[in-house]
């Protein structure tokens, strides 16, 4: 057996290289056996010198370990085993220190190829596989790379625990499975052998706190399901994190697989938020639904309703979900958004906002030198209407302001002034801005519009029923007055009004699939006699009611309309509505898109093109996928003559493809610096909405300068898009340095009625619902992302790829389309019974700590508020009182809070 150890030498392994100055040790014992050494100048004795370099345990331990070499190799099968387990004990012994090889290891070195020529003369034996498991372990530093010799001896080795050996070999071994799987299917050889060898690996990395490796090799092998039996209370949670945050850099089908696992990991564990969150991501109704049934708790219950009314989809909760009426009718009512004006005006009061605002108050003229003043006389008509819109996205949802709700006995004279201070098509815009003072309050909203109702003037009906749909925008209503109130006018005579109604119905149930609008509008896509403008905002309607659907009817309705179009009417700006409606029916459906987008390839060539630009990118929007990025890149390299239009949707579909996480958004805002300075001018034009929307309400500086060195352009259209897109990046944060460029502008285009339009639009985003919404599609940390909201804002992209006929012509109300991206950004907390309670949070920027060791803080640079609270973009609230446990994990919205039980008063 092998010689009792030094009890100060833990296998050698702790001690480093022995350095060139000994220091004398404390123990007597040693005392004279350690001189100083000095370094020897003398070439001679070079050689002797590497061998008194040795410490005396380590050249015991050299020979020792020589010797078990001779003697692994002698006939007698007792003095093999012995020599095996002495070398085996070494080896365990030392390899618990990984910081530099172990010394048993190093001496071996010499050894690797004997012992292994020696392996092939063996007899199969229990002697053989020890010797083995030990060439092993060896072969972790000495194989060559590729050879995957550790995983081979292993295979063929004793069935005994790998972990005891060690992480860094279990850890070697995982990769080198990986390599084997990948080469074995290939050539189609079985597998069984590997896949045992992966339990024990998954077994020990689930143990040891090495969850991301586990999952790594699971994915490597395909076989994910393993997970669900090794996954524990400790560590599901860090499993489940890495699955979700892995999902968005796999390829498809992966991702959607991996989803599924962490979502039959949260529902095993009980995690049912979680688990209703990824079901929301997945956009998978059973999964939804099986949230429901599996947890009995009302309390949660209602807090999944919560989720479910801020993700923006129509949901019917039905007996199995909840078994009661009262109750079930309750929750529905969450579902339905029917509280969101409550906790909204409870924010702005908790916040005192509630004193109205007026445009004035936000151009803040007086801030400026003396020549914009003077410049005010300019087309009065389009400055009134800037104001409009100025005061709609201002005081949205807060039902007071100072040009359309002044009561008419005022001293002001009666509201019913502004509106006429409007021109034809501006009333539309004016009347319906009223429905976005009202915004989500149902009741009131109807009250107040009711009057223009019986108008004789056409285009101020068409912006009370535009008004109409504004008020139940997000809110779902049993009796469903939106339908009620503008059903009838889709057939009117007049195609304003009709527009009116049908964007109205666009907006009021977006997302909710509803089949009686269908029946309403699919004939109007098909009536020859139809102006090209109607059927365009049908279209698109109708693509928004179903965004995300699939709907085969609502997309041949669309296709054969596009198909009846004439070529003059082809190159009118409208049409573009068409194939983007017909995109929206696939937003995010990946592959779905398919078949749709063969049938476009047979259109007209000066539509074709667009279309199938518009299509890929609504499909693939919010995905990441490379691949896609890789073709609308491609095609945004072409250099084209001026008549081809297909390259500003392709632009946006980078951003709208690459805008999940941020990562891509970062190397997307690269791309886009290269296109300013080699693309066409059609493809400049659209960057700046590319970097809009990638940074919507999120100011980032590096963007806010690119956009501001824009907004002076030599080219009009381009300087207009970067205007507006300053407006999109900086929607509802009030931020002052874009205020501040805005204000500048103004005064820079105060002769130039279209770009000071722009400029007065921008500042009413910028300060909207003054500070307290905001306009991203992303919510639950950026993990989920809202269809509508998303539908909303590439409609107004894609209207602003043509700003003149459009936005600066007689449909600027396309610009109402952004109230589907609207919400409050809050934090709002409610007791058991739904009243709001006010407690106290820490808000700070949100650190992402998927695959951390140990428990990190998830906010950093935090600030301790009593809710309701503001979240600006990447940052994160926890509660700062163990008193009361909130029910979800993302605090975001309205969170209910239950009393802590085991809460105890300091």
């Amino acid at each position: 057996m092998a010689p009792a150890h030094d009890p100060n030498s833990i296998g050698g392994a702790a001690q480093k290289e022995e350095a060139t100055v000994k220091v004398p040790s404390k123990d007597p014992k040693k005392k004279d056996e350690a001189p100083v050494k000095v370094p020897s100048k003398d070439p001679k004795k070079k050689d002797e010198k590497k061998e008194d370099d040795l410490s005396e345990e380590d050249m015991e331990l050299k020979q020792n370990l020589e010797l078990y070499v001779e003697r692994v190799q002698d006939p007698n099968p007792e003095l093999q085993r012995a020599a095996l387990e002495s070398m085996r004990q070494e080896i365990r012994a030392s390899t618990s220190s990984m910081t530099s090889v172990p010394k048993p290891l190093k001496f071996l070195r010499p050894h690797y190829g004997t012992l292994k020529a020696f392996h092939v003369t063996m007899p199969d034996s229990d002697l053989k596989k020890y010797l083995s498991d030990i060439l092993s372990v060896l072969a972790l530093t000495m194989s060559a790379e590729g050879e995957r010799e550790s995983l081979g001896y292993r295979l063929i080795g004793t069935e005994g625990d790998i972990g005891s050996w060690g992480h860094e070999y279990v850890r070697n071994l995982a990769g080198e499975i990986a390599q084997e799987y990948t080469k074995r299917q290939s050539e189609e050889a079985p597998i069984e052998d590997l896949m045992e060898l992966v339990q024990q690996i998954v077994a020990f990395h689930m143990k040891h706190n090495a969850e991301t490796e586990a999952v790594d090799l699971l994915m490597d092998v395909e076989d994910l399901d393993l997970l669900l039996e090794h996954v524990d209370k400790a560590n599901f949670k860090r499993t489940c994190n890495y699955l979700t945050s892995a999902a968005k850099y796999l390829p498809g089908p992966d991702d959607m697989l991996v989803l599924d696992i962490s979502y039959m990991i949260y529902m095993k564990f009980e995690e049912y938020p979680n688990a209703l969150q990824i079901a929301l991501f997945l956009d998978n109704t059973q999964y939804v639904k099986q949230v429901f049934t599996s947890c009995t708790d009302l309390l949660r219950k209602k807090q999944f309703c919560y989720m479910i009314a801020r993700h923006g989809i129509t949901f019917e909760l039905d007996d199995e979900m909840v078994a009661d009426d009262d109750d079930r009718e309750a929750l529905q009512d969450i579902v339905n958004n029917t509280k969101l004006s409550e906790g909204y005006l409870t924010l702005a009061r908790d916040i005192e906002v509630m004193e109205a605002k007026t445009p004035e108050d936000i151009y803040k003229a007086h801030l400026l030198d003396g020549r914009a003043s003077s410049g005010a006389n300019v087309d009065s008509a389009r400055q009134n209407l800037a104001a409009t819109f100025v005061n709609a996205f201002v005081n949205a949802g807060f039902g007071q302001d100072k040009l359309m709700t002044v009561p008419s006995d005022s001293t002001t004279g009666s509201s019913g002034n502004w509106l006429f201070k409007n021109k034809e098509h501006g009333k539309t815009s004016a009347a319906a801005s009223l429905g976005m003072i009202q915004l989500w309050d149902v009741d009131s909203g109807l009250s107040q519009l009711d009057k223009y109702f019986h108008s004789n003037d056409n285009p101020i009906i068409a912006g009370a029923l535009l008004g109409v749909g504004i008020v139940n925008c997000g809110i779902k209503n049993d009796c469903d007055p939106a339908l009620a109130l503008l059903g009838d006018y889709i057939d009117k005579e007049d195609s304003s009004v009709r527009i009116g109604a049908i964007m109205g119905l666009g907006i009021a149930y977006a997302g909710s699939q509803n089949d009686q609008i269908r029946s309403k509008l699919s004939p109007i896509l098909n009536d020859a006699k139809a102006p090209l403008d109607v059927i365009a905002f049908a279209s698109l309607s109708l693509g928004m009611i179903y965004v995300g659907s699939c709907n085969e009817e609502v997309a041949q309705s669309i296709i054969f309309a596009l198909m009846d179009r004439s070529e003059a009417e082809l190159g009118d700006a409208l049409t573009r509505f068409l194939p983007l409606g017909l995109g929206l029916l696939y937003l995010g459906k990946q592959e779905s898109v398919e078949a749709t987008a063969e049938v476009s390839k047979t259109f007209n060539e000066k539509i074709r093109k667009y279309c199938d630009m518009t299509l890929l990118s609504c499909a693939y929007a919010g995905t990441g996928n490379v691949l896609k990025v890789q073709d609308l890149l491609s095609q945004c390299g072409e250099h084209l003559e001026k008549g081809d239009i297909h390259q500003g949707p392709a632009v946006l579909g980078l951003a709208m493809v690459s805008m999940s996480e941020e990562l891509g958004i970062d190397m997307q805002i690269r791309s886009l610096e290269r296109m300013l300075q080699y693309g066409e001018q059609n493809i400049r034009r659209a960057v700046p909405l590319a970097l809009g929307l990638l940074c919507i309400s999120n100011p980032k500086v590096t963007v806010m300068d690119t956009l501001s060195r824009l907004s002076h352009d030599t080219d009009s259209e381009v300087a207009m898009a970067a205007i507006i897109s300053l407006g999109l990046i900086g929607a509802g944060t009030n931020n002052a340095r874009i205020a501040g460029m805005l204000r500048n502008l103004s005064s820079y285009y105060y002769k130039d009625a279209s770009l000071l339009f722009c400029v007065r639009i921008a500042q009413g985003l910028v300060h909207m619902g003054k500070g307290l919404l905001t306009l991203s599609p992303f919510h639950s940390e950026r993990f989920l992302l809202s269809p509508t909201a998303l539908a909303g804002i590439v409609t107004l992209l894609h209207a602003c790829l043509d700003m003149k006929p459009i936005i600066l012509g007689k449909y600027h109300y396309v610009l109402y389309f952004l109230v589907l991206a609207m919400q409050p950004r809050m934090m709002l907390t409610v007791d058991e019974n739904l009243k709001p309670l006010s407690v106290p949070v820490r808000v700070g920027q949100a650190v992402d700590v998927v695959g951390q060791a140990g428990r990190p803080k998830t906010i950093t640079g935090f600030q301790t508020h009593s809710t309701p609270v503001l979240l600006a973009v990447g940052e994160r609230a926890e509660l700062a009182t163990d008193k009361y446990i909130p029910l979800s994990p993302i605090l975001e919205g309205f969170i209910i809070l239950k009393e802590n039980p085991d809460y105890r008063e300091e």
